[in-house]
C-alpha cells in the first residue's frame, strides 16, 4: 500500500500544472468576456455613423492591423523585458483604448481608437503565449493550450449574449464594461502572477540564444502552422466577428440579439471540444487534429452562407466552432514544440500571431467587398475554400517523435489488453 500511495503521489505531482497557468487562465476569462461584449455590437456601432458594410468591416480589421504592425516589437519586448510587465502594459493600453472607443463621436475616431487597442492586444497575447510555452511540460502542451482556450471560450459564450442585452441600453455600454473587465484582468496578473522571466536568477545553466524566425521557417510544421493560423484568423477572428453579425442583422431582422447568439453559438461549439482536443493532441499527435479541424471549419463556413433560418445559422455556428476547437490547441502546441521550453521564441510567436492577424485584416475587407458585389453566399464560400486549402501544407508536415511514440504506445496498450491472459490483473 505504501508503494502504491507513493506512486500515486508522484503521478499527482507530475500532473499538477504550474500555478502561473491558472493565473493566465483567470486573466484570459476576464479579457474574453469583455471582448465578447463588444463583438456583436461593434460592426453595427460603426454602421450607426452611416457607413457601408465594407467600412464597418474595416473597423474590425483596424484592430488586427495594429496587432500585425506591432507584433515584431511585441516579440522583442517579451524577449527583452519579460512576459509579466509586457502583459500588464498591454492590458492597460487596451482598457484605455476601449473606453475611448465607447466615447467616439465619429467614424474616424472609432476607427483610430479601436485600432490603437491592437497595440496592447498583441503585447498581452504574445507575452501570454511565451509564458505558456516556457512553463508547459512538453507532454502537456496540448492540454494546457486547451485549458487556456477554454477560459477564453467560456468568456466568449457569455460575453456576446450579455453584450446583445447591454446594447439595448445603448451601443456604447458594452465598451465601458469591457474596459472595466480589462482592469480586472490586470489586477489578477499584478497580484498573482509570479513568473515573467525565461529563467530564474540562480539558474547557472548556459542560456540558449532565442530561436530565429529563419530557423523556425525551415521546419515544415511551423510553415503549416502559419498557413492554418492565417486562414483561422481570416474566418474566426475576421469574418466571424465582422460579417456574421451583419449577415444575421440583414437576413433575420433581429438586431444585436441574434448576432450575439450566433457568436456565442460558435464559442459553445469550440468550448465543447477544445479541452479534449488538446489532450488528444498530446496523446496522438498534432497533425490529425489540425486537419480535421480545418475540414470541419471549412465545410461549415460554406454552409453558413446558405442558412435562411435562425436555427440553421446557430447550428452552422456551433459546427464551425467545433472545427476551430479541434484546430487551435494543436496548432498552438505545434509552435511550442518547434520553439521548445529551453529557449526564447518571442519573435517566432509574434510571426505566428502575425499570420492570424493578417487573415483577420484581409478577411473582413475582402469578404465585405465580395458581399457588397455578389452577396453573402459567395463571401462565406471564399472563406470556406481557404480553410480547406490550408489542409495541403499539413499533409507534408511530420509529427514530432514524442507524438509518434504516443500513438505507438497507445496501440501497444490495446494489443496487450486484447491478448492478456484471462486471469491477469489489469488495473
Amino acid at each position: 500500500m505504501t508503494g502504491i500511495n507513493a506512486t500515486n503521489q508522484g503521478k499527482g505531482s507530475r500532473n499538477r500544472l504550474p500555478a502561473d497557468i491558472w493565473v493566465l487562465v483567470a486573466a484570459a476569462f476576464a479579457v474574453a468576456i469583455g471582448y465578447g461584449l463588444v463583438a456583436p455590437v461593434l460592426p453595427q456601432f460603426a454602421q450607426s455613423f452611416d457607413v457601408s458594410v465594407t467600412a464597418a468591416s474595416v473597423v474590425v480589421s483596424a484592430f488586427a492591423f495594429f496587432r500585425l504592425v506591432f507584433a515584431p516589437t511585441g516579440g522583442f519586448l517579451v524577449d527583452r523585458l519579460g512576459e509579466r510587465s509586457v502583459y500588464m502594459t498591454g492590458l492597460l493600453i487596451v482598457a484605455v483604448s476601449t473606453l475611448a472607443t465607447g466615447l467616439a463621436q465619429s467614424y474616424v475616431q472609432l476607427l483610430i481608437f479601436r485600432g490603437l487597442g491592437g497595440l496592447g492586444s498583441t503585447m498581452f497575447t504574445i507575452s501570454a503565449m511565451a509564458l505558456l510555452t516556457r512553463i508547459s511540460p512538453p507532454g502537456a502542451r496540448g492540454r494546457i493550450m486547451g485549458i487556456y482556450a477554454t477560459a477564453f471560450l467560456i468568456g466568449n459564450i457569455g460575453g456576446p449574449v450579455l453584450g446583445g442585452v447591454l446594447a439595448e441600453f445603448g451601443m456604447r455600454i458594452p465598451f465601458f464594461v469591457y474596459s472595466a473587465s480589462l482592469l480586472v484582468a490586470t489586477a489578477v496578473v499584478a497580484i498573482f502572477l509570479r513568473g515573467g522571466r525565461r529563467r530564474s536568477s540562480d539558474d547557472q545553466t548556459p542560456e540558449l540564444p532565442p530561436l530565429p524566425v529563419r530557423e523556425a521557417l525551415k521546419d515544415l510544421r511551423y510553415l503549416a502552422a502559419l498557413a492554418s493560423s492565417f486562414v483561422n484568423g481570416w474566418a474566426s477572428f475576421g469574418v466571424r466577428v465582422a460579417i456574421v453579425p451583419l449577415f444575421a442583422a440583414a437576413n433575420f431582422d433581429a438586431g444585436p440579439g441574434i448576432a450575439g447568439t450566433a457568436l456565442a453559438s460558435f464559442a459553445v461549439g469550440t468550448a465543447s471540444v477544445v479541452s479534449v482536443a488538446g489532450w488528444l493532441s498530446d496523446r496522438y499527435g498534432r497533425k490529425p487534429l489540425v486537419i480535421w479541424g480545418l475540414v470541419i471549419s471549412g465545410v461549415s463556413t460554406v454552409v453558413m452562407g446558405w442558412c435562411d433560418t435562425v436555427p440553421l445559422l446557430v447550428a452552422a455556428s456551433v459546427v464551425a466552432g467545433v472545427g476551430a476547437g479541434i484546430l487551435n490547441p494543436s496548432q498552438q502546441a505545434t509552435v511550442a514544440d518547434v520553439i521548445g521550453s529551453d529557449r526564447a521564441g518571442g519573435k517566432v510567436l509574434a510571426t505566428f500571431q502575425m499570420a492570424s492577424d493578417t487573415g483577420a485584416i484581409l478577411g473582413p475587407v475582402v469578404v465585405g467587398l465580395v458581399v457588397d458585389a455578389m452577396g453573402y453566399k459567395v463571401g462565406f464560400a471564399v472563406s470556406g475554400a481557404l480553410l480547406l486549402a490550408a489542409v495541403i501544407p499539413w499533409l507534408f508536415a511530420k509529427e514530432p517523435r514524442q507524438a509518434a511514440s504516443a500513438v505507438t504506445s497507445g496501440s501497444d496498450l490495446l494489443h496487450r489488453l486484447a491478448n492478456r491472459p484471462r486471469d491477469a490483473v489489469t488495473w
